[in-house]
């Protein structure tokens, strides 16, 4: 249900900017290795099986540097990554445990 509430704000303010400015969503594939993660959702067994949060931020840069016609977008940063180039072998760098 969260997921779908984002989804609709993210094509309703989409709509509401476009022209003038650009809204999207982006999501991680896997878990990311946060304090949250860590300290309430299972600690470091789950966390060492995910990403670190420069996924997310790497992923975000490519979004925000896109044309301002590229909004009301659903965005996985792994996909995005790839789109932009990188490879798996780029990928695993993010990786919480190599």
């Amino acid at each position: 249900m969260a997921k779908f509430g984002m989804s609709m704000c993210v094509l309703g303010m989409a709509g509401e900017v476009r022209g003038k400015g650009a809204v999207n969503a982006l999501w991680p594939k896997t878990v990311i290795d946060t304090a949250a993660v860590r300290n309430l959702l299972g600690g470091s067994d789950v966390s060492n099986q995910g990403r670190t949060p420069e996924i997310m931020a790497d992923a975000a840069h490519v979004i925000l540097t896109k044309d301002v016609n590229y909004t009301g977008n659903f965005c996985i940063d792994e996909v995005v990554l790839r789109a932009a180039g990188l490879s798996e072998a780029d990928l695993e760098k993010y990786s919480v445990v190599p």
